[in-house]
Parts: structure tokens; sequence; C-alpha cells
């Protein structure tokens, strides 16, 4: 299965800005689903984005107009642009890719990078 590797979690202020980054050990195939959730201690995990081959995206509504996802085919990776950091965006976010139309877990999941917005 496909290893993946999140990066560019830190501390920082409300108000500031983060760029997540997901490495593939091997080759995604371009009409798999990407996504990023987070989870927050003692809530349950949830979606943040989601993108599919064409473009097409899905953005939670907690984060939309904030966040953009994006993809680099050539260079199989994932990226999410976190602009305008609140508090409540502070969790592990953890990066998934699966085939189209399957469930999240039938993918491959990151061990996840810690985000942490203080106010």
């Amino acid at each position: 299965q496909v290893q993946l590797l999140e990066s560019g979690g830190g501390l920082v202020q409300a108000g500031e800005s983060l760029r997540l980054t997901c490495t593939a050990s091997g080759r995604i195939f371009s009409t798999n689903t990407m996504a990023w959730y987070r989870q927050a201690p003692g809530k349950q995990r949830e979606v943040v984005a989601s993108i599919i081959l064409g473009g097409k995206t899905y953005y939670a509504d907690s984060v939309k107009g904030r966040f953009t996802i994006s993809r680099d085919y050539a260079k199989n990776t994932l990226y999410l642009q976190m602009n305008m950091l609140k508090s409540e965006d502070t969790a592990v976010y953890y990066c998934n890719q699966r085939p189209r139309g399957e469930p999240a877990d039938v993918g491959s999941w990151g061990p996840g990078t810690q985000v942490t917005v203080s106010s």
C-alpha cells in the first residue's frame, strides 16, 4: 500500500497561515481521490477537503473560503493552504488517498502533522 507523510504543521497565531504538504512514497493513480482530514482531542475525525481527477474539490463548511486543497500530479504531492487560521482549527491533520468512489479506510493514511493555533 502507498505510504504517505505529512509535513508543514506547527504553532501559529490566529489569523496567520500554514501550508501542509503530503508526499507519497509511490505513484498514486491520477484517478484516485486525495483528501485532508483532521482530528482534535476528544472529537471525531472529520474531512477538511478533498480533490479528484479534473480538479473538482470539496470543502467542509468550517474551512470554506479559508483553505485551499491542490494536487501536483507530476510530483505525486498533495497540499493544503490554510489562511486566516482560527483556534478551532487546532488538530492533527491527516492525508488520505483511495480509489475513486471508495471510503477513506480503503486507501492509505499518513501519520499526521500537528497544527496548533493560539489566540
